[in-house]
């Protein structure tokens, strides 16, 4: 038997999904800076109002719908500590790849044009990665809070610099390449001292 609950949270999902569906393909045609919370309702076919029952603003919806490809995008990044030898750019390259096969959402999204809390998302997310990789690396566990960790922190706003310049370029690099130009920055960060 199906409750009233569950039929809502269907609905909910069902909303949210359509609403980051038509925002994904609305910023393949323009940039994000350039849609409004009316283009984005109009496309999924609910009012503006439902789409404020979901979201403050058209950046907030941007967000939502990047967090599952955000998350992808991080776990594809190289932990610090990672034996060059073994995994060399392969990581990067998935993360490279993962960017340019959705390079007009990307590119609108940390572009000049873009999400500011888009960009600090990636960031943040990205650090929080980098450090629990280095702690993992090193064979200690996680400290309690969120220190500050300078060589996460700088990788992550790096990286994120990185694919904002190549995507803005046009990706004229393949995957590979930037992959290649960007791991031996990697492994020069991490490397034990």
């Amino acid at each position: 038997m199906t409750t009233s609950r569950a039929l809502g949270d269907r609905r909910v999902r069902r909303t949210q999904k359509a609403l980051q569906r038509a925002l994904i393909e609305l910023v393949e045609e323009r940039d994000l800076s350039r849609l409004s919370v009316a283009d984005v309702a109009e496309r999924a076919g609910v009012s503006r109002s439902t789409f404020y029952d979901h979201y403050r603003d058209v950046h907030e919806l941007a967000e939502a719908a990047c967090t599952v490809m955000i998350d992808e995008l991080i776990g594809s990044v190289p932990g610090p500590g990672t034996d060059a030898t073994r995994d060399a750019p392969g990581k990067l390259l998935a993360f490279f790849t993962t960017l340019a096969e959705h390079a007009g959402l990307y590119r609108a999204l940390l572009g000049p044009s873009g999400s500011a809390r888009v960009i600090d998302h990636i960031r943040r997310r990205a650090t929080a990665a980098g450090h629990a990789g280095a702690r993992q690396a090193a064979g200690e566990s996680a400290p309690d809070g969120d220190p500050h960790d300078v060589p996460a922190a700088f990788a992550a706003g790096a990286l994120v610099g990185v694919a904002a310049d190549w995507l803005e370029r046009g990706c004229p690099r393949t995957p590979a390449e930037m992959a290649d130009l960007t791991w031996p920055l990697f492994v020069a960060l991490y490397r034990p001292r």
